[in-house]
């Protein structure tokens, strides 16, 4: 367990989950990989935490709603625990096998979802969050806003 600044974070988790979080992409590349992947790790006997860790990777996560127009499970896939708000966020800053800077992947996620899309603040909001836990350094040890 990782403690620093108050939080508390699983490491082992953040690991594991970051591993693993694609692993429904070996069944679809549609946006239900999530899914799928959290499904597989249950059918492995893996624990919930892991599961729900692959699960909300997606996007910056799906509301019940979101998802329900996907056809996915009408559930919420948004990420809710520091373990999941890390692998998420850092599922973001890797494009075409590099590592991307916050600016490019928020202009990326904007033209792919749409300027008043809610997805686009659930990212804004996601990444404050990251750079409170990191200390506000990011990208090669410069501040980020």
């Amino acid at each position: 367990m990782f403690v620093e600044r108050g939080f508390r974070i699983d490491v082992g988790l953040v690991e594991v989950g970051g591993l693993l979080h694609d692993v429904g992409r070996s069944r679809t590349h549609e946006i239900g990989h999530g899914v799928v992947g959290g499904e597989i790790v249950r059918d492995l006997g893996l624990p919930e935490a892991v599961a729900r860790v692959v699960e909300r990777h997606v996007g910056a996560g799906l509301t019940a709603e979101e998802a329900s127009g996907f056809g996915l499970p009408h559930r919420d896939f948004v990420p809710v625990t520091w373990e999941e708000k890390i692998v998420c966020y850092a599922d973001k800053l890797v494009a075409g096998g590099r590592v991307v800077g916050f600016d490019d992947i928020f202009r990326r996620f904007v033209e792919d979802v749409g300027v008043g899309s809610p997805a686009v603040g659930r990212l804004r909001r996601l990444h404050g969050e990251v750079l409170r836990v990191v200390g506000g350094v990011l990208e090669g040890g410069s501040p980020r806003a």
